[in-house]
């Protein structure tokens, strides 16, 4: 009686792409144990892009197309994940099943627009993917390619499927609201030139896509909200929040200076059910530091606060407004320090 065939090597040797040596592994074994996280040799075929080894495990070991590991996903999966295009060809080819669903009911086309590989996009649309699909937060393919922000991509969605935008997550974020939090310029033009959002429609939170963009530092995405799609400046999220809060928040200086001097924007505006303005939002210990910066959130916080008082003191303001914010800030600064003295 043949002895089960050790999976470890076998794993190896299909990574490595050594046919041979895996067609002599697999003769006269009795069994075949599973891999890491119960995925199959096929899974370690598609994901390594083995397509000849593929084959042969499908047409001469009678491999299941749609075994599943842990997490449900089957070789399309890896497949579409990894870029993999000619395994993928040959497992659509062989009848895998194209709108397969792994855990969190995420199928091979919401697998495929995490990368920024086109081709796949098509041929997993052309064996008749479903790009209006959504996995268990809300999200459709074409909300996956927003996030990635690939322009090309989007166009060919919309192209295929041009009812493909009309949608929104379980928490009401569109698609724009995500290409405008993550800042990809590109998609958002592509957005706003194809699709119909409306202007600062807010989602469960409150939060428009001019408000994303301006707190996670976004500048260039905000100014083109503004210009093409008339963003409100002032809109207020759930809380009463307006975007200069969230700016101050997270720490974007930069996107409170243009907010206060470019804008016009009151400093001291507050927010209508908390009562803080943005200087308390900045002396507040953050929890979400400054995108891209190393500091620690708190000190960044703080040394906003010091730069919402610049602005507020530049010339144009009214002294009345300048006594007032500078007022502030002094409490807000001596509490500021006394944190900070508190962490040495």
């Amino acid at each position: 009686m043949a002895a089960p065939t050790d999976p470890q090597l076998l794993w190896r040797l299909v990574r490595e792409g050594q046919l041979e040596a895996v067609r002599e592994a697999l003769r006269g074994a009795a069994s075949v144990g599973p891999g890491p996280a119960g995925a199959s040799l096929l899974h370690c075929a598609a994901r390594y892009g083995r397509a000849a080894i593929l084959a042969h495990l499908v047409e001469a070991c009678h491999l299941d197309l749609e075994a599943a590991d842990r997490d449900a996903r089957r070789p399309l999966h890896e497949a579409a994940a990894a870029g993999q295009r000619d395994c993928l060809r040959y497992l659509l080819r062989r009848g895998a099943k194209v709108d397969s669903l792994k855990r969190a009911d995420w199928t091979p086309l919401m697998m495929a627009c995490t990368k920024r590989n086109l081709g796949v996009i098509q041929d997993l649309v052309e064996y008749g993917a479903n790009p209006l699909l959504k996995n268990k937060d809300g999200w459709n393919c074409f909300h996956i390619a927003s996030r990635e922000g690939d322009p090309l991509i989007l166009q060919y969605l919309l192209t295929v499927c041009p009812t493909v935008w009309k949608t929104e997550s379980k928490i009401r974020r569109t698609p724009l609201h995500t290409a405008a939090m993550h800042g990809c310029l590109e998609a958002v033009q592509v957005l706003l030139q194809r699709c119909q959002y409306e202007p600062d429609y807010k989602d469960n939170c409150g939060l428009t896509p001019f408000m994303d963009a301006i707190q996670c530092g976004h500048l260039n995405v905000a100014k083109l909200l503004l210009e093409k799609h008339k963003a409100c400046v002032s809109s207020e999220d759930a809380l009463g929040a307006q975007a200069l809060h969230k700016a101050a928040v997270t720490g974007q200086s930069e996107a409170i200076w243009f907010l206060v001097s470019d804008l016009g924007v009151d400093v001291n505006v507050r927010a209508t059910s908390t009562h803080l303005t943005a200087l308390h939002c900045a002396a507040k210990p953050c929890i979400w530091p400054a995108q891209g910066s190393t500091r620690p959130a708190w000190t960044s916080s703080f040394r906003l606060a010091s730069r919402i008082v610049q602005t507020a003191q530049a010339p144009g303001l009214g002294s009345s407004q300048r006594e007032q914010t500078s007022s502030g800030a002094s409490a807000a600064v001596k509490q500021r320090r006394g944190v900070s003295n508190g962490r040495r």
